[in-house]
């Protein structure tokens, strides 16, 4: 049976509406501090679809007012589930903008541990919307996303990742770290042992464990501002580490 829900969030950003726009009603804006690959249309009633993992979820654009609006919406599945959101856009004083984002709509049977994971996951996506428009703000990211089911309970997987970034578990933001290839960075979000994110010069790092009651999964969604292609390199870290 399907079950209605709704949440609401609301951010204030050091960037102007402009810049703001450009991060939630563009593909490459999108790209540049969420998951997978966006398409996003310029009109109501254009695409706005989400590739992941070789997988797309169609959504069609249902309200578009350049600056200060944007709607869309998934088709409607056979059960009746769908998802739908709305980015609201404010200009405040001092340089800085307020975004609203409502999502609603309909999930399936299991709908609380649905709930519980996105109002879980959205935290680290806002910061690392906060972190693009505040260091790599209208520059395009080669995006690297990674996805490996059953790869351990939270603590073990986070002692895997923190031993590979040269920390220790009770890692904290602001800590310094070291990518597997090398790079320096520092650590911008910290939720151990659930989410960690990663800023160095060139880019934004994401490690996400869906938890125990969706599959133990370790998630990898980067994007690198110096337009080098990582996945490759990703892959084979997440199968040497997680296989």
């Amino acid at each position: 049976m399907t079950h209605p829900f709704e949440l609401s969030q609301e951010i204030e950003l050091s960037a102007t509406p402009e810049q703001v726009w450009d991060a939630i009603a563009t593909g490459p804006g999108v790209d540049s501090w969420f998951m997978g690959r966006t398409e996003l249309g310029t009109a109501e009633g254009g695409p706005a679809n989400l590739t992941m993992l070789g997988h797309t979820e169609q959504a069609t654009i249902t309200a578009y007012e350049p600056g200060t609006r944007l709607a869309t919406r998934s088709e409607q599945a056979p059960d009746g589930r769908f998802m739908a959101f709305e980015y609201l856009i404010e200009g405040r004083g001092g340089g800085t903008t307020v975004l609203r984002i409502v999502q609603s709509g309909m999930l399936g049977d299991d709908w609380e541990t649905e709930f519980e994971a996105m109002q879980a996951g959205w935290p680290i996506y806002q910061e690392t919307l906060k972190q693009y428009l505040a260091h790599f703000t209208g520059r395009t990211p080669s995006v690297t996303t990674a996805f490996r089911p059953g790869a351990g309970g939270p603590d073990a997987v986070w002692k895997t990742v923190t031993q590979e970034l040269g920390v220790t578990p009770d890692v904290a933001e602001g800590d310094e770290v070291r990518l597997p290839d090398g790079s320096a960075g520092v650590v911008y979000y910290a939720n151990l042992p659930v989410n960690l994110g990663v800023r160095t010069d060139e880019g934004l790092y994401r490690f996400i464990h869906s938890g125990t009651a969706r599959g133990d999964a370790l998630v990898l969604g980067h994007q690198n501002f110096a337009g080098r292609d990582e996945q490759s390199a990703w892959d084979t870290w997440m199968a040497g580490h997680f296989g």
